[in-house]
């Protein structure tokens, strides 16, 4: 899968060159490129931000310049998707990142200073938002999108199976996790887990991913998809036994 960000600081997509992302890339699996609005400016300051109109405080990023490497992005990459970071845009979440994950290319536009020029709108195909909350640039709001998407794409992780038992993969949470030692500073692992027993390890694992939905997203479970089984343990968490 292929990735471009539109950016005046591709520097600080050098992040990705570590971990599970910069073993994808070093492998081919994934490529991520970085377009510079500044590069398609014609002043010898490569300005790409003005004042706004009306008067307010900050500088608005120009139109010009980003259209041009949005325009430069669908050239270098056919049928990319262009998505612009912004906190007007639609939640980000796992099912969003799973349909992303489909697609062969993904253009992340990153905004900067007080915002961008209304009118970019016009040449973007969707619009993401990361989390209620003010960040100082698109960027850290692209990295997030790019290793949530990157992530999922075949052979990317060295284990799939553990894709399936993260949090948000069916609307829930993950269940807690334990390893060695096995009891520290007098906090001991669930003797369920320690049992040999899996069958009873598996259904302790769907109870407490249920329970931590409940206790810490109990908005994730209104739209979660649960079983009959799923149900039944819901009803042993509402009534505070069996944990």
């Amino acid at each position: 899968m292929k990735f471009c960000v539109i950016t005046i600081f591709p520097e600080i997509f050098a992040a990705l060159k570590a971990g599970v992302l910069g073993k994808a890339i070093d492998e081919g699996k994934i490529e991520c490129l970085c377009i510079n609005p500044r590069d398609f400016t014609s002043d010898r300051h490569k300005t790409v931000d003005d004042e706004p109109y009306g008067g307010g405080s900050g500088m608005v990023m120009k139109p010009e310049p980003l259209v041009a490497a949005i325009k430069s992005a669908r050239e270098r990459l056919a049928g990319t998707r262009v998505i612009l970071l912004t906190p007007k845009g639609k939640p980000f979440n796992q099912k969003r990142a799973k349909e992303l994950a489909r697609l062969p290319s993904i253009t992340l536009v990153c905004g900067r200073y007080e915002g961008i020029d209304e009118r970019v709108r016009a040449f973007v195909d969707d619009e993401l938002s990361v989390g209620d909350f003010v960040l100082s640039g698109g960027e850290f709001a692209a990295l997030c999108v790019l290793d949530a998407v990157a992530r999922l794409v075949p052979g990317v992780l060295g284990c799939s199976g553990s894709l399936c038992q993260e949090s948000f993969e069916e609307g829930l949470l993950e269940y807690p996790q334990y390893t060695r030692p096995r009891e520290f500073e007098g906090l001991k692992v669930p003797e369920v887990l320690t049992s040999g027993n899996h069958a009873a390890i598996k259904r302790w694992r769907r109870l407490m991913s249920l329970k931590e939905t409940f206790e810490r997203r109990p908005d994730l479970l209104a739209e979660a998809e649960l079983s009959e089984k799923d149900r039944e343990l819901l009803e042993i968490v509402l009534r505070g036994r069996g944990v």
